[in-house]
């Protein structure tokens, strides 16, 4: 009944989820923050084909799980001006606001463990606006509390994209001066930071506290708790360095220049005038230090610095976050070894050692038990219930393989699923579908990377081939596809009209029949993505090679029985490793291949005239056979896939519809596509939370995860004997 909280985006938000459930798991004393957005990510209508945002307004109705903690209120300061002291530099004439924390419980499974996440909300000081000579107009001071709030009122929905807002940058400020303030307080409150010793207390501080960077969102942590050491704290610069760096890690979670956070000088000098001089000291020392090292390299020095010159001076968010941090990875191997070798390829040349990957996961409380009981339960009764907490486990099923009774259980599983999927459809969005036909999912973000273009063109073909030859058997397929636009993002709102438009022809063409339904998935999010995901037969991963990060749809796919159609890209080359290529339907090119034709220039046109299928379908969207009112309606899509598509559509094309071809004659033969399913469920134990969450655990904050379950509270206990998790000695953020 309740709402999503859709407080992120895509992959990365649900990502933080999936870590938050898995460290409670695993017993680490770990906290998430993040900002209470009074509104998340918009809610999706599609209207007459286009997408239409309305306001997520999920707090509407109240949130139960939350609770409101004024008394750990802390104020966040803008604006204003640095004064040069004898005793150091001050941040004086700021403007004021508070941060409110809300605090959710995170339950670990079964273990009596609960961590928090405390998100921020921001406030108004009651005296806002009145303390100033402003006696007058104390009606307008009141109303004006809105500017303070509105840093905490809206989530920015773009998804990989960079959007230099300024009250996106008071965003990413709030939250982190917010947090590093909470998490110096509960480090000086401990054992830790109330030492005696002629030390500085903070010494300790990076054996007790490790903050990881989710992406650059974050980054600004790095000059704030160097703010934090030097002008309050007083440290002196090297040893408060050496401190911040021995504390953050960070993850990067794209390649896509577009999406790399750049923020203009002018911007940060405006709204934060002390964090930018202690940028531009860090960034002079690191220069020194590059210097040293390569001496009359000038192109290295402009490649490397923080400042980016020439047009607008910006601020590369993504160095600051490599130079003031002990660990940098990447969310999947093929993705980090582009991050060394390619996109941060000077620093990895300098530091080599920083680099490291940590290939992301899903939590199998959500994406197994929780949103698909029957296969859980099914897996449950041929290897025991220990696979929960053990993903690896998952590896016996390859004994059962061959199993006739257990191939007809699983199918009898996914069939079921479909069925109440079916009804679902039918139900909220009276459509109707065939169950038995093949559910072709496609169902992430709408961006030109992901390709959902390439499965337009596909769904085109198929069309194309029934009307050709409508007595021709064809394997019959639902394909669904789903996800939000950014609202500003033209191209993907155009991409959406496609979709409808391609599917409004073929489900009412009396040809076609029930052979081929088209089905774009309104509002897709997590709550809808639990229903979905059990009940897909072929999972589609289609980005150009070297584009998705990582992905972890995919990974949910896997785990729950459907088929992987996939480039070589992100986790797709992991999930191949892990179960043999030959049990994924891979097509197209690697990543060496991609280079090759950037290297050649990458000419549509030849595809174009070379495979009839392709002109077929791309001549239709040209003509308007899809928007006959319209017939232009589709030109800039055409267009751009013809003059600048950087994502290499038609390239792809041929090997993918072959590669389709090769998924509809597998699922003729039921008992041979769900020899397939189960090999592929038996090798998806890597991909859970808890593998990726013991890596970052002992590999970069230099924690040991404990599977010890704390006694219930009703139980008396010995702490110091019995439980020796209690008194951990490591407080990790």
């Amino acid at each position: 009944m309740e709402e999503d909280a859709g407080l992120g985006n895509g992959g990365l938000g649900r990502l933080a989820a999936c870590f938050l459930d898995s460290m409670a798991t695993l017993g680490l004393a770990a906290y998430g923050y993040g900002i209470r957005y009074e509104y998340g990510i918009f809610n999706q209508k599609i209207r007459d084909g286009w997408q239409v945002e309305e306001a997520d307004d999920w707090l509407r109705h109240g949130n139960p799980w939350e609770k409101a903690r004024p008394e750990y209120m802390l104020p966040v300061h803008f604006y204003g001006r640095v004064e040069h002291a004898k005793s150091g530099q001050k941040w004086v004439d700021t403007q004021v606001v508070l941060a409110l924390p809300y605090d959710t419980p995170v339950p670990g499974y079964m273990n009596n463990t609960v961590n928090t996440m405390r998100l921020w909300s921001a406030r108004a000081p009651n005296d806002f606006n009145l303390r100033d000579f402003n006696v007058g107009d104390y009606i307008q001071a009141v109303l004006d509390r809105n500017l303070a709030e509105n840093i905490s009122r809206v989530l920015y929905p773009n998804d990989n994209f960079f959007e230099g807002k300024e009250l996106r940058l008071k965003q990413e400020y709030f939250v982190v001066a917010a947090t590093l303030q909470d998490i110096i307080r509960r480090f000086k409150a401990s054992k830790f930071g109330s030492t005696e010793s002629v030390r500085t207390i903070f010494d300790s501080f990076p054996d007790q506290v490790a903050i990881q960077l989710n992406d650059t969102h974050p980054a600004l942590a790095i000059p704030e708790l160097m703010r934090v050491f030097v002008d309050i704290e007083k440290l002196p610069w090297t040893k408060a360095w050496d401190i911040t760096k021995r504390t953050f890690a960070y993850t990067n979670h794209t390649v896509l220049p577009e999406a790399l956070e750049r923020w203009p000088v002018d911007l940060v000098e405006k709204l934060l005038p002390r964090h930018l001089q202690i940028i531009y000291e860090i960034n002079q020392r690191h220069l020194d230090k590059v210097t040293a090292l390569f001496p009359n390299d000038l192109d290295r020095l402009r490649r490397m610095s923080l400042i980016e010159e020439g047009g607008v001076k910006r601020i590369n968010m993504a160095h600051l976050c490599i130079v003031g941090s002990h660990a940098v990875n990447g969310v999947a191997k093929i993705h980090s070894d582009i991050v060394k070798t390619q996109v941060f390829k000077d620093f990895a040349d300098l530091e080599p050692e920083k680099f490291q990957n940590k290939t992301n996961g899903i939590t199998p409380r959500r994406w197994l038990l929780l949103c698909n009981p029957g296969l859980a339960e099914l897996i449950a009764e041929k290897i025991g219930e220990d696979y929960v907490k053990d993903l690896s486990q998952l590896i016996k099923l390859h004994k059962f393989v061959n199993d006739d009774i257990f191939i007809r259980e699983v199918s009898k599983v996914k069939q079921e699923n479909k069925v109440k999927f079916a009804q679902l459809l039918e139900k909220e969005y009276r459509v109707k579908i065939n169950p038995s036909s093949m559910f072709d999912v496609h169902v992430k973000r709408i961006h030109e990377y992901k390709r959902q273009l390439m499965n337009c063109l596909h769904i085109i073909t198929m069309y194309n081939r029934i009307k050709r030859d409508p007595m021709k058997p064809f394997v019959p397929r639902t394909v669904i596809i789903g996800g939000k636009a950014a609202p500003g993002y033209h191209m993907a709102k155009m991409i959406i009209k496609l979709i409808t438009a391609v599917g409004h022809v073929v489900n009412n063409d009396p040809v076609v029949g029930n052979k081929l339904k088209v089905i774009f998935l309104e509002n897709y999010r997590v709550s809808l993505a639990e229903k979905v995901i059990p009940a897909t037969d072929l999972s589609e991963q289609i980005s150009t090679a070297g584009t998705e990060a990582s992905g972890t749809g995919n990974m949910k796919f896997m785990l729950n029985g459907a088929l992987t159609i996939g480039t070589m890209d992100g986790a797709n080359v992991e999930m191949a490793e892990e179960a043999g290529e030959e049990n994924l339907f891979i097509f197209g090119m690697r990543i060496q291949e991609v280079a090759e034709l950037d290297k050649k220039g990458y000419n549509a046109q030849e595809y174009y005239d070379k495979l009839p299928e392709l002109k077929q379908a791309i001549d239709q969207i040209k003509s308007g056979f899809f928007s006959p009112m319209q017939p232009d309606l589709f030109n800039e899509v055409t267009n751009m896939l013809f003059h600048h598509d950087r994502f290499k559509v038609f390239a792809d094309y041929e090997a993918y519809v072959k590669c389709q071809d090769k998924v509809s004659q597998l699922y003729m033969n039921a008992k041979e596509w769900t020899k397939l399913v189960i090999r592929n469920i038996a090798a998806s134990g890597k991909f859970s939370s808890d593998r990726t969450i013991k890596e970052y655990a002992r590999e970069i904050w230099n924690v040991e995860p404990s599977d010890t379950k704390i006694p219930p509270p009703n139980e008396p206990r010995d702490v110091a004997d019995k439980n020796p998790h209690c008194t951990t000695e490591k407080l990790k953020m």
